[in-house]
């Protein structure tokens, strides 16, 4: 770390604002641990994405993300844009002041500030696979970090972001109570696995979650066995579902034992192909909306794209979590 230029992004309102109010103590946490940095504040959505995009050639060796899962999408998304070698990318750092904060639980970050900046110091990295996504209002692709939706919590990211005096968990449960009463009619998809060529599901789907992470929501374990080191993105499918079937599930991913539902088919892939010929799919990456009526999604995960710092202490722990949940099979039913 010692040799490492360090640029420090920070996104103000990340956590509903809270992310500037603790400006002061992340400052003072790097003065204490003797880690130099230049901090840049963003200013506008993309902001990030620029900032990122241009630390390799400022000479920087690691960008600190210090914001939400939407700040680290925007850096991820500004590193990958950095440099075609792997090698020639800075390495990320994130720094736990967001909401949900999904990202860091994945990739084995500490949930407290203090733990974060300590991780920092310590500088112990690993591999960080990044995921693509093409289709909707990016047909030329857009990285993600943590994972795409698909479907019924797409919508519900959608009507908490409406929220303006709900926050946290509780906005989630107040969108999915709206998508509830809402409730749209589920698209009918085909969707294709390099895991399994040839070979592919077809059905009026509910939700489809593809994990390079583990956690969405801030307490969904969509994909409880996935790994963002692997070279692969773990699937979750909800074949068509009344109002019951989603409340009963969303039980169940609070505990990551959805894999028990006969309506969730599981499996890990390189790559994916979703296709909705009359349209319907609604998307997110990251909680960044990709489309609201989507007819083709290509999705692939780049192995090894980016070196990340974590906390093996973290990581440790964190394994044994869900260590009776089996791992996903590669093919698809």
């Amino acid at each position: 770390m010692a040799n490492l230029r360090v640029k420090l992004i920070l996104n103000p309102i990340a956590g509903k604002g809270t992310a500037a109010q603790r400006l002061p103590q992340v400052e003072s946490l790097f003065r204490q641990r003797g880690l130099s940095y230049t901090l840049f504040l963003t200013k506008a959505p993309g902001h990030a994405i620029e900032l990122a995009r241009a630390a390799r050639v400022e000479g920087y060796g690691l960008v600190v993300a210090a914001g939400g899962d939407g700040t680290v999408n925007e850096v991820t998304n500004g590193l990958m844009e950095s440099g075609t070698r792997i090698q020639d990318r800075p390495a990320i750092a994130v720094l736990s002041i967001g909401r949900g904060n999904d990202f860091c639980y994945g990739a084995d970050i500490p949930a407290s500030l203090e733990d974060c900046v300590a991780a920092i110091s310590a500088g112990v990295s690993r591999p960080l696979d990044v995921g693509r996504i093409a289709g909707g209002d990016y047909p030329d692709g857009r990285y993600f970090a943590n994972g795409i939706g698909v479907g019924f919590d797409t919508i519900v990211g959608l009507e908490a972001a409406k929220m303006k005096h709900v926050h946290g968990f509780m906005a989630y449960v107040f969108g999915a109570l709206r998508t509830f009463i809402l409730y749209p009619m589920p698209p009918h998809v085909r969707l294709e696995s390099s895991a399994a060529p040839g070979r592919a599901v077809e059905m009026e789907s509910s939700q489809i979650s593809i994990m390079n992470g583990k956690r969405m929501g801030g307490t969904f374990f969509m994909a409880p066995r996935a790994s963002n080191f692997d070279g692969c993105l773990d699937l979750c499918m909800a074949a068509k579902l009344n109002r019951s079937d989603m409340i009963h599930l969303m039980a169940d991913y609070t505990k990551g034992t959805q894999y028990r539902n006969p309506k969730i088919i599981t499996t890990r892939s390189p790559a994916y192909s979703i296709k909705a010929p009359s349209g319907g799919l609604v998307v997110h990456a990251d909680g960044e909306t990709i489309t609201t009526n989507g007819t083709a999604l290509e999705i692939s995960c780049l192995p090894s794209a980016l070196r990340i710092i974590y906390d093996p202490a973290v990581a440790a722990a964190r394994s044994v979590e869900f260590a009776g949940i089996p791992v996903p099979g590669k093919t698809l039913p």
